[in-house]
């Protein structure tokens, strides 16, 4: 599963992404510096592993991680192939979420490609870009569905309704996200035409570094334009989190944070936003040899959830026996867990919980 960086050129795409992954993207002050998509695999903060780190004292620690994924600037008439548009969106369709950062901050040693600050427009400008070669895939679907639906085909009389009513959406300069599926089988279908529009979208609005902590004007006019589309906005000053990232001990990055107002970095509000973003959950496993974070998706059974470890897991699943992280702290062992009476076993229906502890019994 992957997050996109996307946005317009020079708002911070590329100095976000070397934030937030070991990976050094090339930042430069014009467009078009990151021509091939940069992956970058990332932890996840979490300080639930700390704790469960401290209590088992294992001899190694395995965080989740996430993918992200930094797409080269987008500009005006990327849809028709402007710029390096035709790839770009090809990069974004291969994610599964999208991180739209705007540019919140005024600075007039940084060039900005419709020469002024306008976060609005920056954002109208990437969405109606995306809506462009959305409704282009729209409309080369429905001239091939229009021909079967006429001959009374429910299935593509099915598909025909729901093409229609994502194109009307399109048309007016709303995002495919906007049509919430009726049934399993427009669910189905939706997944299937693989529309960017369609993805989930976190805004990270990149402010300078005293408007950190509470935001600016900037900051305001992204949140009132986005109230309707429940997407979350998160404020980070990605200067400053370059600044951060140079730090060489914890002790230098914790004195620069609080000196900016804040408790941790924006990056890793950034990195848990984006796994959320992605329907992602964890769950654990604490062993002398390993303390371990394992992504699922939310809402995997217990066989699913085994079978991240590995198939056979899956193939040959018994029973899954759980400890949820409150009482695993609480009574601080496994051990001491059970005796309380906090051990579970659990079968195949089970929905596993973000934070259970957990082992797979299995037969292969």
């Amino acid at each position: 599963m992957k997050a996109g960086i996307v946005g317009l050129p020079n708002v911070g795409k590329s100095t976000l992404f070397n934030c937030l992954s070991n990976a050094k993207a090339q930042s430069a002050n014009f467009p078009f510096c990151t021509i091939e998509p940069n992956i970058g695999v990332v932890n996840v903060p979490d300080p639930r592993i700390n704790k469960l780190e401290e209590l088992v004292k294992p001899e190694r620690v395995q965080m989740a991680t996430v993918d992200i994924v930094d797409i080269a600037g987008l500009v005006k008439g990327a849809s028709k192939g402007e710029g390096l548009g035709n790839q770009f969106l090809g990069n974004i369709r291969e994610c599964n979420a999208i991180i739209h950062v705007l540019r919140c901050f005024d600075n007039d040693n940084i060039v900005h490609v419709d020469g002024n600050v306008n976060p609005i427009r920056d954002k109208e400008t990437i969405d109606i870009e995306l809506q462009l070669k959305d409704l282009e895939t729209i409309e080369k679907r429905l001239e091939k569905v229009k021909r079967a639906a006429k001959t009374g085909n429910k299935e593509a009389q099915t598909e025909e309704a729901l093409l229609n009513r994502i194109r009307e959406a399109l048309l007016q300069a709303k995002s495919a996200r906007t049509i919430i599926p009726q049934s399993n089988d427009e669910e189905v279908l939706m997944e299937g035409f693989q529309l960017i529009t369609a993805k989930p979208v976190l805004y990270v609005c990149n402010v300078d570094e005293s408007s950190a902590v509470n935001g600016n004007k900037y900051v305001d006019q992204v949140r009132e334009l986005v109230k309707d589309e429940e997407a979350e906005v998160i404020i980070l000053s990605v200067g400053a989190e370059a600044d951060i990232t140079e730090l060489e001990s914890y002790e230098e990055r914790q004195v620069f944070l609080e000196d900016m107002g804040l408790t941790e970095p924006g990056a890793s509000v950034l990195i848990r936003a984006a796994y959320k973003l992605l329907k992602q959950q964890t769950y654990f496993t604490a062993g002398v040899k390993e303390v371990r974070a394992w992504t699922i998706n939310i809402g995997a059974t217990a066989p699913q959830a085994a079978g991240v470890i590995h198939t056979d897991f899956e193939k040959g699943f018994i029973r899954a026996e759980v400890i949820s992280y409150e009482d695993y702290v609480q009574y601080g062992s496994e051990a001491k867990a059970k005796e309380a009476g906090k051990f579970k076993v659990e079968g195949k229906e089970y929905i596993v919980k973000d934070g259970d502890v957990m082992h797979f019994r299995f037969n292969v």
